[in-house]
């Protein structure tokens, strides 16, 4: 028992019915659970559906990653003639529902398998876990196969159901539950909102257009491949504020820094009033440090709101290369929201916060958006270009 990543027999061999359907199995063992929380008061929403366990094992990888505690995966598995043989699995069912804790998640994942996963767990607590079923699973015949994670069992499992993830790059934690209606009010207010501001500043974009064509050589709107909704690239529009062909490894580098949280190795201001943004960048052209203090580089911005890959409010959409150093819990600020111009970080944090703040206050504000939210920082963000709260 317990050799991870390794198939055991367990017990001795049962003879069997014939074979069942995958929804036979579901509804004996459905079944079982209900007649046995009429005797135990357990709940029969503790085994978790195929579904549900595989969003959950998700989540705990994502939660492994970021704090690095001990995670460990159990599958018990059935051939045909195990599972016709009536009970048989409905009691492995019963028995790991007594001997898991209650921050362990048992799911049944159908053709013969049965999911356990133990979080806080190591590979010696998963080991003693699977040897004190065994002793108790007198009787029962089946295989056991347990690793911790990292462990190839993790993704195995995952790979074997794919339809979770088949139309997109990265797997949700949580679908935003929005209604249709606030959501058509949201793009209405975009698309208003972005052909009002459009023509409001025209004079300035003209103004900027000319400033940046004759001050160097290049050309007037930068375009550059970001990530939006899903983790989807778009093409990002903003008005040129650096040189042309511009070496990007300075930025790289220090965007890898502030992921990984060397705070001290790239702070640009103090301890008191930290600055986690490139100030002094050679990069940058005279109308460039300009129209980036005054965030009018931003303006083009409003074309990909009118095309929809923009929110006017969102997170703002990371650079390809930025993920690469990312770990798994920041790209829910990729996945869960449409990006935006301007957002809850803008407003709030800005330069002053390190990066998982940056990422924290992206999920809040998608957890908790709503119309009034997005008028609130709309108003606070007019403040700040007024107080010439940009980059720099």
């Amino acid at each position: 028992m317990g050799n991870v990543g390794q198939s055991v027999p367990v017990a001795a061999t049962l003879g069997g019915d014939t074979m069942r359907s995958a929804t036979d199995e579901g509804q004996r063992v459905v079944e079982f659970v209900r007649q046995r929380d009429a005797a135990d008061h357990l709940r029969e929403g503790d085994v978790l559906s195929r579904r549900r366990f595989l969003g959950q094992l998700q989540i705990e990888k994502r939660r492994t990653d970021r704090s690095k505690v001990p995670l460990s995966l159990v599958l018990f598995r059935f051939t045909p003639e195990q599972r016709g043989r009536p009970g048989n699995m409905a009691e492995i069912v019963g028995l790991l529902r007594q001997c898991k804790r209650e921050t362990d998640l048992l799911g049944y994942l159908g053709e013969g398998l049965i999911g356990l996963l133990l979080t806080h767990t190591d590979q010696a607590g998963q080991e003693g876990f699977t040897r004190n079923v065994d002793k108790r699973a007198v009787g029962l015949q089946y295989t056991v196969t347990s690793g911790t994670y990292p462990d190839q069992i993790f993704d195995k499992l995952l790979a074997e159901s794919q339809n979770l993830s088949d139309t997109l790059p990265y797997f949700l934690e949580h679908e935003t539950d929005h209604g249709e209606i606030e959501l058509l009010l949201k793009r209405c207010l975009d698309i208003a909102g972005a052909l009002v501001l459009m023509i409001v500043a025209s004079p300035i974009m003209l103004v900027t257009a000319i400033a940046v064509k004759a001050t160097s050589p290049g050309p007037v709107i930068y375009k550059q491949v970001r990530l939006g909704r899903k983790g989807i690239p778009f093409n990002f529009y903003k008005f040129r504020s650096m040189r042309t062909n511009a070496d990007e490894r300075v930025h790289r580098e220090y965007v890898a820094s502030l992921i990984k949280g060397k705070h001290d190795d790239i702070n640009q201001g103090d301890a008191d009033k930290p600055h986690f943004k490139l100030k002094s960048d050679s990069r940058v052209t005279r109308v460039g440090k300009i129209i980036r203090k005054t965030s009018i580089d931003e303006l083009p911005q409003l074309y990909n709101v009118l095309k929809g890959d923009m929110s006017l409010v969102g997170p703002r959409p990371p650079i390809p290369y930025e993920t690469d150093n990312y770990q798994s819990w920041h790209l829910r600020r990729v996945l869960e929201g449409r990006p935006g111009i301007t957002g809850l970080w803008q407003v709030e944090g800005r330069n002053r916060v390190p990066f998982d703040e940056m990422v924290r206050m992206d999920m809040r504000y998608t957890r908790t958006w709503s119309l009034w939210l997005d008028l609130k920082i709309l108003a606070k963000t007019v403040t700040a270009v007024l107080r010439f709260d940009g980059e720099g």
